[in-house]
C-alpha cells in the first residue's frame, strides 16, 4: 500500500501532467481554426473552467487523431459513475480525461464576520452548536471524465435544434442583449452606416455612455457586433480595475466572448472573429499569442456565462447530458449561419503598444 508521501507525489506528478497538456492546448489555440473550435466548445460547457474544457478539448482531439473515438469533438462529459445513473457504461479500454478536480474542506467559527476565527475541521468532526460552518475550496487534485462517444447504453434525450433561416439571427437574441446592455446604464444607439462611428461596425463611448452598431448589416452580423460591445461594457469600462491594459487584450477578450455568444446559439462567427482576434493578440508588445489567450480566457469565460445565463433565448446546451444537474438544452451540433463579414483592413490593423482607449470599436 502506497504510503501518504507515495500518494501526494503521485497527485503532483498528475497534476504537473496536467499543466503540461493545458500548456499544449493553449498553444493550438493560436492556430486560427483551433482557437474558434475550443472557444465554442467552452461555450458549451459553461459550469466548467476554462482550463478544464481545454483539458478536456485538447484530450479528445488526441483520441481522435489515434482512432480511440469516432467524432472530432467532444459533445457530453462526465465522470465514470455519473454515466452509469444514466445507464450507459464506459467502454472497456477507453482511457478518461484527466481534469482538475476541486479539494474541499470544511471550517467553524464562532465569529464568523472575523476572518481569522476560523479553524479547518478534521473529516468527522463536527462543529460545535455555537459556530457556523462553511466549506471552501483549499486546492486541486486528478479527476477523469468520459466523453458520451467513450460509452455506450441508452440514448441521451436531446432538445430541438434552432433553425435559422439565412442571414437572419437567432430569435430573441438581439432584444436579450440590448437589455443587457440598457440595463448596465448605456444607450443602445442604430447607426446608418460605418461613416457614423469612424468606418467601424459597433462602437461603446463610455463618456457618453452609449453602444452605437451599424444597421446596414445582416442580422446575425448586427447581433454579434452587439455582443462584442457588450462585452466591453462589462469588461473594459474606465471604472474596471481589470480593465487597464493593453486594446489588444481588450479586443481579443470582447470578441472571443462574442464568439461564445454566438455559438451558444448555433452561430459560427470563426471567419470574421479568427483573422480579428489574430490581428490584436499579436499587437500586444512582449507577449506571445499563446499568452494572451491563456490571459483571458477565463475572464472571457466567466463573462459569457453571465450574458448567456441572463438570456431566455434557446441556446444549444451546455454540454452536461440531462439529469447532470444542470439541464442541458441541446446535444445536436450546432445549425450554422452564413458568418460575419471578415473585419476591415483598418479593424485588423493592430498598433503596437495602444493602450485601451475611451471608445470601443469592432
Amino acid at each position: 500500500m502506497a504510503t501518504k508521501e507515495e500518494t501526494r507525489a503521485a497527485r503532483e506528478a498528475r497534476l504537473e501532467e496536467l499543466h503540461e497538456r493545458l500548456a499544449g492546448a493553449v498553444e493550438q489555440l493560436v492556430t486560427g481554426e483551433d482557437w474558434a473550435r475550443a472557444l465554442s466548445f467552452a461555450t458549451r460547457f459553461r459550469s466548467r473552467s476554462f482550463n478544464n474544457t481545454l483539458l478536456i478539448w485538447a484530450q479528445h482531439q488526441a483520441a481522435f487523431e489515434q482512432g480511440r473515438v469516432d467524432e472530432p469533438f467532444p459533445t457530453h462529459v462526465a465522470g465514470y459513475r455519473q454515466w452509469q445513473g444514466l445507464d450507459r457504461q464506459v467502454v472497456k479500454g477507453q482511457a478518461g480525461y484527466m481534469i482538475f478536480a476541486p479539494v474541499t474542506a470544511r471550517f467553524a467559527s464562532a465569529s464568523p464576520s472575523d476572518p481569522t476565527s476560523w479553524r479547518r475541521l478534521a473529516p468527522r468532526e463536527k462543529c460545535k452548536s455555537n459556530e457556523a460552518e462553511r466549506s471552501r475550496v483549499v486546492g486541486v487534485k486528478p479527476a477523469y471524465v468520459w466523453d458520451v462517444s467513450q460509452t455506450d447504453g441508452m440514448p441521451i434525450p436531446a432538445a430541438p435544434t434552432p433553425h435559422l433561416l439565412e442571414g437572419q439571427a437567432p430569435e430573441g437574441l438581439w432584444q436579450g442583449l440590448a437589455a443587457q446592455v440598457t440595463a448596465a446604464g448605456f444607450e443602445l444607439v442604430q447607426v446608418s452606416d460605418a461613416s457614423a462611428i469612424g468606418g467601424a461596425n459597433g462602437l461603446t463611448d463610455y463618456m457618453a455612455k452609449t453602444v452605437a452598431v451599424r444597421s446596414d448589416m445582416p442580422d446575425a452580423a448586427r447581433v454579434k457586433t452587439l455582443a462584442h460591445e457588450l462585452a466591453h461594457v462589462l469588461l473594459h469600462g474606465p471604472d474596471n480595475p481589470e480593465a487597464r491594459g493593453h486594446r489588444g487584450v481588450g479586443e481579443v477578450e470582447a470578441e472571443s466572448v462574442a464568439l461564445m455568444i454566438g455559438a451558444a446559439h448555433g452561430m459560427d462567427t470563426s471567419i470574421y472573429t479568427v483573422p480579428y482576434v489574430s490581428g490584436w493578440a499579436s499587437s500586444v508588445k512582449d507577449t506571445s499569442p499563446v499568452e494572451v489567450v491563456k490571459a483571458t480566457g477565463e475572464r472571457v469565460r466567466r463573462t459569457a456565462t453571465g450574458i448567456l445565463d441572463r438570456l431566455d433565448t434557446l441556446k444549444v446546451g451546455d454540454g452536461n447530458p440531462s439529469g447532470l444537474g444542470r439541464a442541458s438544452l441541446n446535444s445536436a451540433t450546432p445549425r450554422r449561419t452564413p458568418r460575419a463579414t471578415a473585419p476591415s483592413a483598418e479593424n485588423q490593423r493592430a498598433r503596437a503598444g495602444e493602450p485601451i482607449v475611451v471608445g470601443r470599436r469592432l
